[in-house]
């Protein structure tokens, strides 16, 4: 189904920017985030540093006493990027 966005100048520009980094499309990019930000808090482990806010927006988990390093945040970005990657490597999932 096609549909139309209105984004700002600059958020396109950047988003452009980060699918060609990744080597992947802009709807490739919007899709995966359409599906990140829908999803079902059931559906993170128990494990996972993101969990979902009072607005049903994932967030990362805030514990007591302890901030997220820099590694903890490498670690995040890399799972997203591999999962970009074998999206575009891999279109229809099989």
């Amino acid at each position: 189904m096609k549909t139309t966005l209105d984004l700002p100048d600059e958020l396109l520009i950047e988003a452009k920017a980060v699918a060609a980094r990744r080597r992947t499309t802009l709807k490739a990019m919007v899709e995966h985030a359409l599906r990140r930000e829908i999803a079902p808090a059931v559906q993170l482990d128990a494990d996972s540093p993101l969990e979902m806010n009072e607005l049903g927006m994932l967030v990362l988990k805030r514990r007591e006493g302890a901030g997220i390093t820099l590694e903890q945040i490498d670690t995040i970005q890399d799972e997203i990027d591999r999962e970009d990657m074998e999206r575009a490597l891999n279109p229809l999932g099989k």
